[in-house]
């Protein structure tokens, strides 16, 4: 069946209300997604006949529980191709997905005088975290940077950045201003030649493409649940089993435990050496249902989908003056579209258009530096999801014109 977005869109109790009495355009699914109502009946589900702790009761209703909680890690690792689901680590988060690396296999892998390389396009999710270890530690963190038009990385200097002394790379599969996706296996097959790792953030891609950590072949990988029609509160952190065996504990506590005395313990078999305490079970299946909603659309139809209302707000844009960021080939980017008109200053833009029921996101997106980098303090975001339309595009470009009214 053809993508349908009308008909997808009905599986979204949230697009029943209204904006300042107007329809609802909900354009930051970026920043979060809506839940369907699969989701929210399957969290129901759980709380009204499953709710019971995992993994330690030896009754029915904690048996279910538990078959419930691991059937979302198998959902979870089967939509990235991971090739187990002991890869997979829940986490609330990518953000703590990311902090989990870098107390566990950065500290006991990268030295004084290591190299950690991070991009002028990362979330600050992935940048403030390196920040902190290289102050903590003395290792370096260098920035591979972005190319003249300031659309894509810079790949012709990438030798440059990763070179003997790189023990690690993280790097955004997608970016969440500009929209670019990334060379991942190109910059993985670089660091992996040096000896260093490397840590994808799928934050962004994981809702909108298809991919497999396999074909990536990234060391690590972090996705979250909000921004993928899932519950806030969960998230994955993929990771090779070698190098999750190998690493220390993240927090200490119960679960993560195998045999404990008074003065010393070992720990659980991965993943859960790496999920100390009762987990956000509830939240857990909810990201287990978003992913079997996601695979029901087809991931492949689901980009084509965004990438050509994307491509339809670009023209749109650019015909009404406004300055668009990042790629214009649809091949090379998703359905995030930043841009700025002269005449007024995004976060007006974004509450003139919240009058008209239009919802963007106004700001620096948690990407300071790449706003320094395109030379602005901010801009405005509209970002495309599974249930948006191309009529909203044209309701966006008609709430522009009247906020370019107050100030023209």
């Amino acid at each position: 069946m053809a993508f349908d977005a009308e008909v997808v869109r009905k599986d979204f109790p949230i697009f029943e209300t209204q904006a300042h009495g107007k329809r609802l355009v909900y354009l930051d699914s970026a920043a979060t997604s809506h839940k369907p109502r699969q989701v929210i009946d399957r969290m129901v589900r759980f709380y009204e006949t499953e709710n019971a702790n995992v993994h330690r009761g030896l009754y029915e209703l904690g048996e279910k529980a538990t078959v419930a909680y691991e059937g979302a890690r198998e959902a979870c690792a089967r939509f990235i191709g991971a090739r187990s689901p002991r890869s997979i680590v829940f986490t609330r988060g990518t953000t703590e997905s990311i902090n989990l690396v870098r107390f566990t296999w950065a500290k006991e892998n990268v030295r004084e005088g290591d190299e950690i390389l991070v991009t002028e396009m990362e979330h600050h999710s992935n940048l403030i975290p390196w920040q902190m270890f290289c102050a903590d530690t003395g290792a370096v963190l260098r920035h591979l940077p972005m190319d003249q038009e300031l659309a894509h990385l810079d790949m012709e200097v990438l030798q440059e950045y990763i070179t003997e002394k790189t023990k690690l790379v993280c790097i955004t599969l997608m970016s969440n201003v500009l929209g670019t996706v990334n060379p991942i296996r190109r910059i993985a097959d670089a660091a992996h030649s040096v000896g260093a790792r490397i840590l994808v953030d799928a934050a962004q891609a994981a809702p909108h493409l298809k991919f497999d950590v396999n074909d990536l072949d990234a060391d690590f990988l972090a996705y979250s649940a909000h921004k993928m029609c899932g519950p806030t509160g969960a998230g994955v952190l993929y990771g090779r089993e070698d190098l999750l065996e190998a690493m220390p504990p993240f927090h200490g506590g119960g679960e993560m435990i195998r045999e404990v005395w008074s003065d010393r313990a070992t720990y659980n078999e991965i993943p859960y050496k790496f999920e100390a305490g009762t987990p956000n079970i509830a939240q857990a299946i909810g990201m287990g249902a978003a992913v079997e909603y996601l695979e029901s659309l087809d991931m492949d139809a689901v980009h084509k989908h965004e990438t050509a209302i994307a491509t339809y707000a670009i023209e749109q844009l650019t015909a009404v003056g406004a300055t668009v960021y990042g790629p214009k080939d649809p091949a090379e980017r998703g359905g995030v579209v930043s841009f700025n008109l002269d005449e007024v200053h995004s976060h007006d833009m974004a509450t003139i258009l919240d009058q008209e029921g239009v919802c963007i996101r106004a700001g620096h997106h948690c990407a300071q530096p790449l706003m320094r980098k395109l030379g602005v303090p901010a801009t405005a975001r509209a970002s495309f999801y599974v249930y948006n339309t191309p009529d909203e595009v044209d309701i966006l470009i008609a709430a522009l014109d009247k906020a370019k009214g107050w100030f023209i």
